[in-house]
């Protein structure tokens, strides 16, 4: 969308979550890899390699969260009444299903409920109101829908 994007406080809560879960999890694995000196077979060092390359993987998503943080900071405070990261939306569509979702930074298999940010869907909402329909693609080509209410409201 241009700039850095803010969010809600619930985003924001979840994301310093995350971060303290990631710290946590980066701990642990530090914990397990070894010295230079510790003998050890191929298997040893095909498992340091491992933890290595998770702490690899830890260490990038801490940064990306911090810096999204960070951004999010710069940009303020997420727009009052307005579908932004964060939010929850509930959406008619053109069929007559509605559905609540909720605008997030990342995908998660767990909640299949949260739309990215960057999802088709997802960036047609950022930035509309109550009553506004987007259009989006799919699969199966353009859909339309409506936002019939934001945050529960």
């Amino acid at each position: 969308m241009g700039g850095p994007e803010p969010i809600s406080a619930e985003g924001r809560r979840a994301l310093e979550q995350q971060l303290a879960d990631l710290h946590s999890d980066r701990q642990d694995v530090a914990a397990t890899l070894r010295g230079d000196d510790s003998p050890g077979d191929h298997a040893d060092e095909a498992d340091e390699l491992q933890r290595a390359d998770d702490l690899r993987r830890l260490d990038a998503r801490i940064e990306d969260i911090t810096l999204r943080l960070h951004q999010a900071a710069v940009a303020g405070p997420a727009p009052v009444g307005v579908v932004g990261v964060g939010s929850t939306v509930t959406v008619r569509f053109t069929d007559g299903a509605v559905q609540s979702v909720e605008i997030g930074e990342i995908a998660s298999a767990a909640d299949e409920n949260l739309v990215t940010q960057d999802s088709p869907l997802g960036r047609a909402l950022l930035g509309h109101r109550v009553g506004d329909t987007v259009s989006f693609e799919t699969p199966q080509g353009a859909a339309d829908a409506t936002v019939v209410s934001l945050g529960g409201t």
